[in-house]
């Protein structure tokens, strides 16, 4: 019987009504009684098919169906029932409480039957029984499967009609606010086309089995499905698999894997080629059409012709005959309703896929697509009549004529999204009221996501673009009579400015093309948006992550985003706008606006120095950085710009001061008035407590005063009775402090490692007197410590007190451009402008001392074998033998190389002997160290600038250079921009970005400096190079390992995942961690890393190796993605079958913790909290033991994370797993930052191979147990990329830079600054001594006579800088107390202790 055909009035045959079993006919009687029957009435025509009734109050399970009643009442008229076909279909139905006798006719005697669709598509059968009377409403829907012709009763009604039932299936993700609309509109439609179904699913149905079996069963009864807007990799792989069947696949704007599944009549995509990095989400198909249609136009506006051509393309198509055009036609004509947006189109959308695509005749025709501009301007209160404009232009005209007094107001442009408009959501219209009740006027520009960029460029204009067009200078295709003048550019949508969410370019073309365009306006661009991937829950307890921070965050800073605001988010399948956050953005757009109009002779502007940790002599210092030479030509620049620096007899003095101490000692003495010292309180700058009470929320207020003492006075922390003194140091409207501790004396990180913690009251005076007291704040060099505050990881709440500090404060950050890192942090959490600055030049560590002596006598000892071989001597001059031997241990060479033919005087020995220890001496004369510290804005000297090109060079061989020398030059000479852009900033400007990196490894790639630093997309890590480099890592350890234990693997290996190598080497570790498992990654079409599949073991040379990664707290944050990745790489790796423990370490080790749930590989700190603790201890000198370094690593990184595990505490399990690791593994990225240079790589790398060292001796009894660390130096060439032991890499470091006169006198003619870095190297000396029991004598013997007994030296290192020359006496004093110095000699002992005692005594009387 087919679809429609009419079983006729004058029926005369009863209908066989069929059941399976008595079962589910006692079930249907207990339902609707026993005969007679009451009759169904269908209210909504969804009962189609059903094989057993259910029994509505009890839920009985009849027949594998549940039945869900949607009401607790069973008498009432219209009783709701929920029943299903197997599992697919949910329907609902009414059913009649009264009964009545019902009969039905047909013409045969055969049964009457209908079955679910078989897989060769049988359709179903609905049997719509119409009643003629219409008196009578009753109605039923017979339809029953006869599998047993068991005859159980007869019924008759007139004029049954039989048609084909079919399904629409639509399934979104990243639009879920519009799910109710989707849901609005697909029962509407179905109202019209009863033999439609239509339901409606979201990414949220894929996230758990039950969901993804439930649609399962649903596609496999479909025969249209709509996908739009879904992105994750796992759901798009399932759907794939789950669509294919599908005939008629309608595939929009989404992954290019599911894109390539579209199918209309003969018109496909193809399939998307896996890891295609430049493939376009601009299907083929339609590429082709554009170009011959002219309607490609520029490459970065191919997606918005595309979309031009939506409204053209079918009624161009319509005229072409041939068929694949017409189902191109028909694809183009759903794709316009549905990207059209809106209750209306969407119906019309399902409307004409039943009529034209599925074949269901309509009694209405399919209304036309409901047009709205594809760009326009919204208002919540624009005329009914027009309620969008045009251009920007007609809208400014319309707004400034009804509101003609807020003309003066600074204006926002805004980007919105288009959909979000045409659905109505009503954070659209609170936004736009709340900016103008905050005096702001918006231009609200919506778009549909990929023409962001066309609106910066050819609608928003400027009045730096307009004064540079009077100049002749036209850098855009603006249109100017529809542009609109603005003055911060805002997007709600994130993304990149370029494509959008479809992404159309090259990342680095669309990078260009934002940088040149935004570059072109001169004004800030912003990112404030609501969150639509997370919901606010998730966002209040995490942050902002996943998916999410790449959209909001990551992707829109490569084009120079500042200030990213979250808005609102996600409650349920609403948008919901917080009005706190709206605010903030309010007061930021104000401030910079601000920041453009006045005059730079009344702005004023705070720079802050730093000073941690205190009584280090570390005031005015920062890494890598001159902060006082720096200072003075900040000042310079500024009275030359017209900033107002008060008297000229004031500033004049320390202008001229080139070396900047003057102007430094002012700023440290200042800072160190303290109670009792006599200095009057209306002398320095001071907050009263009162007055700081006024400043803070209450519920803040009240945590600050409980944390410190019970009011927000006994803190002792800089505190004049009542008064919190702020220090610093006026220069008419340039006002110089330094930044506060975050802790107390003897714990000066309390801070940062304190769940509940609060800054003290002097901390938050300092701030907030700054916000309230000036139009912005410069942070001077790396790093500070605000950045580190309590609160949320990434994306600010009002409880986040990053946010309360800077929330409306222009923030200029000045920031070294090879820590993509840490910047990033300070970017994002404290609302900071970055400005990087130049890295100092590479010199040559050369050979000196004891060195050139062996250097010496090595040229005569191999002038002795060459004369012994052409003479036949079988050995040598025993002197010469035994000088050079006696030379080798005073330099220490000796613990490196043990040179067994020196002892011998075997001449084939020696001569390997030599060759080896020429080598050595090569490696080490030629290694490279930064030369002092970087002065901002200063470009490199002649000599300097041929050291940074003869160290590019020799890193990169020039087959393999993508730069020529002139090139590099030119950018290093820009280096004037770093002080220049920081004044642009200061007048509200934007500034053009560029990626962090290392200059050796990166090459121009990271110039110039003095731009807004940005990292890179989490979701491209590993790089395809990388992964391999990596991968050559992890087999290198593994060598290394054999090495020493010949025929073993390594069962464990801990890798350090830290966020700067990370970005910087652009994932190797990572790809260490999946060569050592036996993986690598799996890319979509845009290159995005979406899964590590493993391997199969017959294409590793080694067993699974289990790997412990330690995370850095950044990394852990800013790679979250990589974080869920390897552990479901895990989790797969310890489950895989037919693998043995000893094939497959991983599972061996699961074996014995199966009561985690899953295998827990992913260690850090706890949540939204930083760094070991083990530095500071150090810092304090507050331990006894290495041991007690270890555990106190231990305890601040036993937090297990993973997918759905955010750093939950796991000490057992960790301890176990550390007892299991052989060997640890870090990379080190750069020169500057030495495993001798910094405190991280011993208070984490070292006391992680301790801690592991332990726990492996108690496992295994074996008192000698050695845990080895390896470090590899990833910034240098090949021939450099080798593992090294921890030891080896030390006494190489120590000697190339510590102890070398060359890197002293570089560090010491730096002033104050210099003197620190020496100091703190003493300090990460004594650190590795505790962590590794590191003491070579021959170190502490030089450093000693290096820094405290070379009088000059010493006396230079205590007049720039006492504190930190008290320092290094200190360590020296302190090792050789732990023991740490084995045998220091009693002369150098005592007279350090001289030292040490006057110094100290000079400080004291200081103080």
């Amino acid at each position: 019987m087919k679809g429609g055909q009419s079983l006729g009035a004058a029926a005369t045959k009863d209908i066989d009504l069929c059941f399976r079993t008595n079962l589910e006919k006692n079930t249907a009687q207990s339902v609707f009684g026993a005969n007679p029957w009451p009759a169904g009435h269908i209210s909504r025509q969804k009962l189609l098919v059903s094989c057993s009734y259910v029994e509505h109050c009890a839920g009985q399970r009849v027949s594998a169906v549940t039945e869900q009643p949607l009401t607790s009442a069973c008498t009432c008229r219209h009783a709701r029932l929920l029943f299903q076909w197997g599992a697919p279909r949910r329907v609902h139905a009414s059913v009649h409480a009264y009964r009545y006798q019902w009969r039905a006719q047909r013409r045969s005697r055969a049964s009457f039957w209908v079955q679910p669709r078989s897989r060769s598509r049988q359709r179903r059968l609905l049997v719509a029984v119409q009643q003629t009377d219409a008196s009578q409403q009753q109605s039923a829907n017979l339809a029953k499967v006869a599998s047993e012709r068991e005859l159980v009763g007869a019924t008759t009604t007139p004029s049954p009609v039989v048609q084909t039932l079919r399904r629409l299936v639509l399934i979104t993700g990243f639009e879920k606010f519009n799910i109710a609309l989707y849901k609005a509109a697909a029962e509407e439609a179905h109202r019209q086309v009863p033999t439609l179904e239509v339901l409606v699913f979201t990414d949220r149905d894929l996230q758990d089995e039950t969901g993804r079996q439930y649609l399962a069963q649903v596609l496999r009864e479909t025969d249209a499905v709509l996908c739009s807007l879904l992105f994750d990799y796992d759901a798009v792989e399932w759907l794939r698999d789950h669509i294919r069947s599908i005939p008629l696949r309608f595939v929009y704007e989404c992954s290019l894997e599911l894109m390539s599944c579209t199918q209309v009549g003969a018109f496909t995509m193809g399939d998307a080629k896996r890891g295609d990095a430049k493939s376009s989400s601009l299907p083929a198909a339609l590429r082709m059409v554009l170009r011959k249609l002219g309607l490609a136009g520029r490459e970065e506006d191919k997606m918005a012709g595309y979309l031009s051509f939506l409204k053209t393309g079918p009624k161009l198509l319509k005229y072409i005959p041939l068929g694949k055009a017409q189902d191109l036609r028909r694809w183009l004509e759903v794709y316009a309703r549905w990207n059209a947006g809106g209750r209306a189109n969407i119906v019309s959308m399902i409307l004409y896929i039943a009529r034209e695509v599925l074949e269901i005749p309509l009694v209405t025709p399919v209304p036309e697509v409901v047009e709205v501009p594809a760009i326009g301007v919204t208002h919540p209160r624009a005329p009914s009549s027009t309620p969008y404009f045009r251009t920007p232009a007609a809208y400014l005209e319309w707004y400034l004529r009804t509101w003609p007094e807020r003309a003066a107001y600074p204006r926002a442009g805004l980007l919105l999204y288009r959909k979000h408009v045409i659905s109505e959501q009503s954070y659209i219209r609170e936004l736009i009221l709340a900016l103008e009740e905050a005096g702001i006027l918006p231009v609200p520009v919506f778009i549909n996501g990929v023409e962001a960029h066309m609106v910066v460029r050819d609608l928003f204009t400027t009045s730096y673009e307009l004064a540079q067009r009077r100049r002749g200078i036209r850098e855009t295709s603006l249109r100017e009579p529809d542009a609109a003048r603005v003055d911060v550019i805002v997007s709600t949508i994130g993304f990149p400015l370029v494509g959008g969410p479809a992404g159309t370019m090259e990342a680095g073309r669309q990078t260009e093309v934002a940088r040149r365009l935004l570059s072109a306006k001169g004004v800030p661009y912003m990112v404030a948006a609501p969150l639509l991937i997370q919901d606010l829950e998730s966002w209040q307890q995490n942050g902002v992550v996943g998916l999410q921070s790449i959209v909001l965050y990551a992707l829109p800073e490569l084009d120079g985003a500042i200030d990213t605001i979250v808005l609102g988010g996600l409650v349920g399948d609403r948008i919901v706008l917080l009005p706190d956050r709206v605010r903030v953005l309010a007061e930021r757009i104000r401030r910079w606006t601000s920041l453009a109009c006045k005059p730079n002779q009344e702005k004023r502007i705070a720079v802050v120095v730093y000073g941690f940790p205190p009584g280090a002599g570390a005031t005015g210092t920062a890494a890598l950085l001159n902060v006082p030479r720096s200072l003075v030509r900040l000042l310079r620049a500024l009275h030359e710009a017209g900033f107002n620096l008060g008297a000229p007899e004031v500033y004049q003095s320390f202008l001229e001061d080139e070396s900047g101490e003057r102007l430094l000692e002012a700023i440290r003495a200042a800072d160190q008035v303290v109670e009792g010292s006599g200095v009057p309180v209306d002398k320095i700058t001071t907050v009263h407590a009162d007055e700081l009470q006024s400043w803070l929320p209450r519920e803040i207020a009240t945590r600050v005063a409980k944390n410190w003492g019970g009011s927000l006075t006994r803190s002792d922390i800089k505190r004049l009775g009542a008064y919190l003194c702020l220090g610093g140091v006026s220069l008419g409207n340039i006002w110089l402090g330094v930044q506060p501790p975050v802790g107390i004396q003897g714990d000066p990180m309390r801070l940062l490692f304190e769940r509940d913690a609060t800054p003290h009251p002097q901390y938050l005076a300092f701030y907030l007197w700054i916000r309230r007291n000036f139009d912005a704040v410069i942070h001077l060099g790396m790093h500070g410590t605000a950045e580190w505050l309590p609160g949320l990881p990434l994306g600010n709440d009002d409880t986040s007190f990053p946010d309360l500090l800077f929330r409306d404060l222009p923030h200029i950050y000045v920031y070294a451009q090879n820590n993509p890192s840490e910047s990033t942090l300070a970017k994002r959490r404290a609302y900071a402008t970055l400005i990087s600055h130049g890295v100092p030049p590479y010199g040559r560590a050369g050979l000196y001392g004891q060195l050139l002596n062996v250097r010496d006598q090595l040229r005569e000892l191999e002038e002795e074998l060459q004369a012994a071989s052409a003479s036949g001597k079988q050995a040598l001059d025993a002197l010469v033998v035994e000088s050079l031997r006696a030379s080798i241990e005073q330099a220490g060479l000796d613990c490196d190389l043990p040179l067994q033919g020196l002892e011998a005087n075997d001449l084939d020995q020696l001569a390997a002997d030599a060759a080896k220890l020429k080598t050595y001496l090569a490696e080490l004369e030629n290694r490279l160290f930064a030369e002092g510290l970087h002065i901002l804005g200063m470009p490199p000297s002649a000599a300097d600038m041929e050291k940074y090109v003869a160290a590019l060079a020799e890193q990169q061989p020039a087959e393999q250079r993508s730069w020529q020398p002139q090139e590099l030059q030119r950018l290093l000479q820009q280096r004037t921009d770093e002080i220049q852009n920081i004044i642009r900033a200061l007048q509200g400007q934007y500034i053009p970005p560029a990626p962090g990196g290392d200059l050796i490894r990166d090459g121009p790639a990271v110039l110039p400096t003095g731009r807004n630093i940005h990292a890179l997309d989490p979701y491209r890590v590993p790089t395809w190079i990388a992964f391999q480099r990596g991968a050559e890592i992890a087999r290198a350890i593994i060598a290394q390992h054999q090495e020493k234990h010949p025929g073993t693997f390594p069962e464990t290996v801990a890798v350090m995942l830290w966020g700067l190598d990370s970005i910087k080497t652009r994932g190797e570790s990572i790809g260490t961690v999946l060569e050592l498992v036996g993986a690598e990654p799996v890319r979509e079409a845009t290159g995005r890393i979406v899964r590590f599949e493993l391997v199969p073991l017959s294409m590793l040379s080694h067993p699974r190796i289990d790997v412990l990664c330690s995370l850095s707290g950044i990394f852990r944050d800013a790679f979250e993605h990589v974080v869920c990745l390897l552990d479901d790489l895990f989790a797969r790796a310890a489950t895989v079958p037919d693998e043995t423990p000893e094939q497959n370490y991983i599972k061996k080790h699961y074996d014995n913790e199966r009561e985690a749930g899953r295998p827990r590989r992913l260690w850090s700190n706890p949540p939204s909290e930083f760094g070991s603790l083990v530095a500071d201890r150090v810092e304090t000198s507050t331990w006894q033991s290495g041991d007690e370094l270890a555990d106190t690593f231990v305890s601040r990184n036993a937090f297990s994370y993973g997918r759905g595990e955010r750093g939950k505490q796991r000490p057992e399990l960790f301890e176990r797993l550390l007892g299991t690791v052989d060997r640890v593994v870090q990379q080190i990225d750069s020169v500057e930052y030495g495993l001798t240079d910094i405190q991280e790589y011993y208070a984490n790398t070292g006391a992680l191979a301790r801690a592991a060292q332990m726990r492996k001796r108690r496992v295994s009894g074996d008192a000698n147990a050695k845990v080895t660390a390896s470090f590899v130096e990833s910034f240098g060439n090949a021939s450099t990329r080798r593992p090294r032991d921890l030891e080896e890499l030390l006494r190489l470091e120590y000697r190339s830079k510590l102890l070398n006169p060359r890197w002293a006198e570089k560090m010491v003619t730096q002033g104050s600054g210099g003197a620190y870095e020496v100091s703190q190297r003493m300090t990460a000396l004594l650190g590795w001594g505790g962590v590794a029991d590191f003491g070579d004598d021959f170190v502490y013997e030089q450093a000693a006579d290096q820094y405290a007994l070379n009088e000059e030296i010493a006396q230079r290192l205590r007049q720039s800088n006492p504190e930190a020359f008290r320092n290094i006496v200190g360590r020296l004093l302190e090792a050789a107390g732990r023991g740490i110095w084995r045998h220091p000699d009693e002369e150098r002992l005592a007279k350090l202790r001289a030292l040490y005692e006057d110094i100290d005594a000079q400080l004291e009387g200081v103080l």
